[in-house]
């Protein structure tokens, strides 16, 4: 199998659930400004045409694209790692409903963060919204992950957001448990290294 990635983009998150489960794949570059891939010369929108990442190509040529379905795909490919419930569960419900959450209330709402043309103000009115903090809070307080004791896939998504937002310039210390939580998850070795692997640290 390939991953395709941008070092630092949401692709962190499936890197760092191949570490934690000890997959090996080929990981393949994507430079997402140009969608080429720098290894090649080659396009990456046959690959994936939305030109974003993370995508996953099988041996076979066949590719799974979008963040979410990948994550689960390659937890289930290592169910002694418990990175995703089992199919069929609550407990699988309820790491899907935190997913979710964090796509659509999160990942697409630090968005316009990076955007130089988004006008100031809307950019301190999602700051302002504070209830998606509120909410991560509440998740991870009791935790310490989003499901309570085992790490799983919704944190391996969850925390390379919120560590674009703070780079970002959000501020999260109105909400220790999040602070606390992105400490605890930050020395993971899993993390550190898909992080070290992408150039993002160097210890």
């Amino acid at each position: 199998m390939k991953l395709f990635y941008s070092p630092g983009a949401s692709s962190l998150s499936p890197h760092i659930v191949l570490r934690e489960a000890g997959l090996t794949v080929e990981m393949v570059r994507v430079d997402l400004e140009t969608k080429m891939l720098p290894a090649t010369g080659q396009s990456y929108l046959p690959i994936n045409p939305m030109g974003k990442v993370p995508a996953l190509e099988f041996d076979d040529g066949a590719v799974l694209t979008e963040g979410l379905a990948v994550l689960q795909y390659l937890a289930d490919l290592a169910p002694a790692s418990r990175l995703a419930p089992a199919a069929g569960t609550m407990a699988r419900y309820r790491l899907a409903e935190a997913l979710s959450f964090v796509a659509t209330e999160l990942h697409k709402g630090f968005a316009p963060m990076f955007d130089p043309d988004v006008p100031a103000s809307y950019k301190h009115s999602l700051i302002a919204d504070t209830r998606a903090f509120d909410r991560i809070a509440s998740l991870v307080q009791p935790g310490p992950y989003i499901l309570g004791e085992h790490f799983t896939v919704a944190d391996a998504y969850l925390y390379p957001i919120l560590r674009l937002g703070r780079h970002a310039g959000l501020d999260f210390s109105s909400w220790p448990a999040i602070g606390h939580y992105m400490e605890l998850v930050a020395k993971r070795p899993s993390v550190r290294a898909a992080m070290r692997a992408e150039g993002l640290i160097e210890d």
